[in-house]
């Protein structure tokens, strides 16, 4: 995808913030770009061009990364800085943040690979269970010889979903010893292998059980499907979707920053220090191998309204070159949002009433009052930004969500005399709008 269409895409989600927009379509297609590049000793020394995002809560700093690594199909992570230690201290060591990428990588990647195997795996389900329903005589060796005409027919029946209730007696693998294993810190690998050992023993073993065909066949899916991939060609390519792919978003930055006025905690430097070597890049050992970091792309971001950019250590802030700065949002802004994306608030409460036949519609002056109230409630209390939305939207919509399984076949025209009915008084008392709203 060109820069153009990915800003395009981000559209449909993210209302405004065209600047951050432009500098993340920037940066994954900057990975297609080097992906391209045919001398392979340039292409390792391109690094990516890690981003920081400055601006309030509630203004898309999390979602323009989350549908970014969505655009990508890229292994995506969201971390909280607050969450990490310095190492020695009581807490997660930031190591933690590849082991976590690289978990859900392989999860990727064993969905990716079970969809590829579907067809087969539905055919191999379906012999076992009509060789539950039908055993196949000991004479007959070929698929030809066991595909009878009883066979047949019974065929025709499961997958209409005729025998679905029908129980049948069938072989399964019996659970495998689950056991936990608690290691230090760079210990990953031993307690992989030992946890392994611990499954091995119990593997092969297997046990008849009565279900229906319908359960049966959840679990006979499974069963077939691990049989037909490889778990260590998804291992292999997991690690390598992380090298090359992987997004970290680190929130909260900021607030692991040293104040300008002094009281920094030592420790919150020393978050930055360990986080240092990550960004920069480091290899780190997961239980699946070695993982590097030095094409991830990282991309930060905080409120900064007590500490600066500048108030974190030179050297993090050098490898977090692009600074973006997002906008507060203002009451057009909110009439966007409650419009335009392709789930917006408005269309998801017309279709939640819709399932009770209650017709929700909203006009467009009652639009614009609930953007009003969200963006003077913000202004007077404490800014969330597009979060207020959920709050106000809730609060107007109680009563017809509570009342709505009795009041069948209705119709509810929300406008801005609704609004005001609703939540005037709300909003005039600016104590009462502190707590409810």
């Amino acid at each position: 995808m060109t820069p153009k269409q990915i800003v395009q895409e981000l559209d449909k989600y993210i209302i405004g913030q065209y600047d951050a927009k432009r500098a993340v379509a920037i940066a994954l297609r900057n990975r297609w770009r080097r992906a391209n590049i045919e001398d392979t000793a340039l292409r390792v020394e391109i690094m990516p061009k890690n981003i920081l995002m400055i601006g309030p809560t509630g203004v898309g700093k999390t979602e323009i990364a989350r549908r970014l690594a969505k655009l990508a199909q890229a292994p995506f992570i969201k971390v909280e800085a607050t969450k990490f230690t310095e190492v020695g201290y009581v807490g997660r060591d930031v190591d933690s943040i590849l082991r976590d990428l690289t978990d859900i990588a392989v999860k990727q990647e064993r969905e990716l690979a079970l969809m590829r195997v579907q067809d087969a795996t539905e055919d191999a389900v379906e012999e076992r269970i009509l060789d539950a329903l039908l055993p196949p005589s000991r004479s007959s060796t070929t698929a030809a010889e066991k595909d009878n005409t009883a066979r047949q027919v019974f065929r025709k029946q499961l997958r209409e979903g005729a025998l679905d209730d029908n129980e049948i007696e069938i072989e399964v693998s019996a659970s495998a010893v689950g056991v936990e294993i608690m290691a230090p810190p760079g210990m990953e690998e031993m307690t992989n292998q030992l946890q392994s050992m611990f499954q091995q023993m119990g593997n092969n073993r297997t046990k008849t059980r009565k279900m229906t065909i319908r359960k049966a066949y959840k679990i006979l899916r499974e069963e077939e499907a691990e049989k037909l991939i490889n778990e260590e060609d998804i291992k292999l390519k997991a690690i390598e979707s992380v090298e090359q792919n992987g997004i970290v978003f680190i929130d909260e930055i900021d607030k692991v920053a040293k104040r300008s006025e002094g009281g920094g905690d030592v420790s919150r430097e020393g978050v930055q220090r360990d986080l240092l070597p990550l960004v920069e890049g480091s290899s780190v050992s997961t239980k699946y191998g070695m993982v590097k970091s030095d094409h991830i792309l990282f991309i930060a971001s905080g409120a900064f309204q007590v500490a600066k950019p500048s108030d974190l250590i030179a050297e993090l802030q050098g490898r977090l070159p692009i600074r973006v700065e997002l906008k507060a949002l203002t009451t057009d802004d909110f009439v966007r949002i409650l419009t335009e994306p392709n789930a917006s608030l408005t269309k998801q409460y017309t279709a939640l009433m819709a399932t009770e036949k209650v017709n929700l519609t909203f006009q467009e002056d009652g639009i614009r009052r609930i953007a009003e109230v969200a963006w003077q409630v913000n202004e007077s209390t404490e800014n969330i930004g597009a979060r207020r939305l959920y709050t106000v939207m809730e609060r107007l919509l109680e009563t017809v969500s509570f009342e709505a399984s009795e009041n069948t076949d209705t119709h509810i025209s929300v406008d801005s005399q609704y609004v005001n009915t609703h939540l005037g008084e709300l909003v005039e008392d600016e104590d009462l709008a502190r707590y409810i709203l």
